[in-house]
């Protein structure tokens, strides 16, 4: 037994520190903390650097026990290992009242000021979704947030090549200041990739901004762009095309139906930036905004479009058609679009003779979905048509919405189909099609 416990020992002592590391990497936090005890080396494997570059950090919403020792983790986390730290994403989820936004802001203090004095790693800072708008962030909580926010991006900005501040709705005023934070050591700033979409609280016209003009110009190493329609305007492709044209590979951009979105943008000002920048890709995600002539004046044949998704949710309005669109409007991108994604409620209008055709035309299409009254056989035509090649689809997601509750009929149509096209499906495609009552 004294043989075979040495042996065992001498096992474990003489494991390579990578294969060690490794070990540590797929323990949490508390697994850690133990196995740190056993002995000097195992303690020594624990400060790793690569295992502490990328950290989630999750904070609950709703009062429980657990938020206590929440809080307490992070702050004990930045202290001993926050000066690795490479990666940062920050969750705050739901907030349910003025306590807990509360506490949430005392221990990002405290996380920001450490982080600031002891990190210079930090490439990349994503916080999501903080809503600062609702009514639980209580002006003084939210205002002293937002200024810990801005001393730490002072700091920081000058190594920051991400940031990610989607969803906290906030003034133009503090927006930009936020955004300006990055460029405070040097008037300009590196970052490649920002993400403002949902950044600014709803009904702003960011786009008429001068302050916002301002603010865009200091960024000039810009590759990913995200944000809201409300922000375009000729100043701002125009700036994008002056600092970023060297850089910029897309720019994503969110048009909603509670954002304001009725400004002129000139089809010269998307050319000039499609010439500068050869390798641009745009992406378009409309929610509810789905009239022809909303979408008309927005989407320009000079836009190097590349993605559009247009969703209406399950409003159904029967003096709207989406036909004028699919037959007119998209074909302008039947050369360049590649992801086409569908969803409304067309139960007054069959419409499945115009996206076969539009998605025939489309030559580059590899990725469709729809979530649509439709026929069954729009599926086996689809099919067919990829079979001989006349599409060449990658992904098809399908979700035919039906006006009963029972889809049993339904069901049984699209398994005969699937057997009989079961070759093409698992050799080609990223495939899902269902019924779905939609009452």
């Amino acid at each position: 037994m004294e043989n075979d416990s040495e042996s065992e020992q001498s096992c474990w002592a003489y494991l390579p520190n990578v294969c060690l590391s490794h070990v540590f990497w797929w323990l949490d936090d508390r697994d850690r903390s133990r196995a740190a005890l056993v002995c000097k080396r195992w303690n020594q494997a624990m400060y790793s650097g690569f295992l502490w570059r990328t950290r989630t950090i999750t904070f609950s919403g709703r009062p429980s026990r657990s938020n206590i020792s929440e809080f307490e983790s992070t702050l004990w986390y930045v202290k001993r290992f926050g000066k690795y730290l490479e990666h940062l994403e920050i969750k705050f989820l739901n907030p349910y009242n003025a306590v807990l936004t509360r506490k949430f802001q005392v221990t990002m203090r405290g996380l920001l000021s450490r982080l600031g004095k002891c990190n210079s790693r930090l490439v990349s800072l994503t916080i999501q979704h903080l809503e600062l708008d609702r009514l639980v962030w209580r002006n003084i909580i939210r205002n002293q947030f937002i200024k810990n926010l801005i001393i730490f991006l002072k700091r920081m900005g000058i190594h920051l090549v991400h940031l990610s501040l989607k969803g906290a709705r906030v003034t133009l005023e503090e927006g930009c200041e936020l955004l300006s934070s990055l460029s405070y050591l040097k008037n300009k700033s590196f970052a490649s990739e920002i993400n403002i979409e949902d950044f600014f609280s709803h009904y702003l016209s960011i786009y008429s901004s001068p302050l916002f003009h301002q603010t865009m110009s200091t960024f000039c190493n810009l590759v990913i762009l995200t944000l809201n329609y409300n922000c375009i305007s000729d100043e701002l492709l125009e700036i994008l095309c002056k600092h970023n044209a060297h850089s910029l590979w897309t720019i994503n951009i969110k048009c909603h139906i509670h954002d304001p979105h009725g400004q002129v943008v000139w089809g010269m000002s998307w050319a000039n930036l499609a010439k500068r920048a050869p390798k641009l890709k745009v992406n378009f995600f409309f929610e509810r905004v789905m009239k022809h002539d909303s979408l008309a004046r927005i989407l320009l044949a000079e836009i190097p479009l590349r993605s559009i998704s247009l969703r209406s949710c399950y409003f159904s309005d029967p003096d709207w058609s989406m036909r004028p669109t699919l037959t007119n409007l998209l074909p302008a991108y039947k050369h360049i679009l590649q992801k086409l994604t569908l969803e409304f409620n067309n139960s007054h209008e069959s419409l499945d003779e115009e996206l076969l055709q539009l998605v025939l035309s489309c030559k580059k299409l590899f990725f469709l979905k729809i979530w649509a009254f439709l026929r069954v056989a729009f599926v086996e035509r689809l099919l067919q048509n990829q079979a001989e090649g006349k599409c060449t689809l990658r992904t098809m997601k399908v979700r035919i919405y039906t006006n009963r509750y029972e889809t049993i009929e339904e069901d049984r149509m699209l398994r005969d189909i699937f057997r009989r096209y079961r070759d093409l499906i698992d050799s080609e495609l990223n495939y899902f099609v269902i019924a779905y009552p939609m009452m």
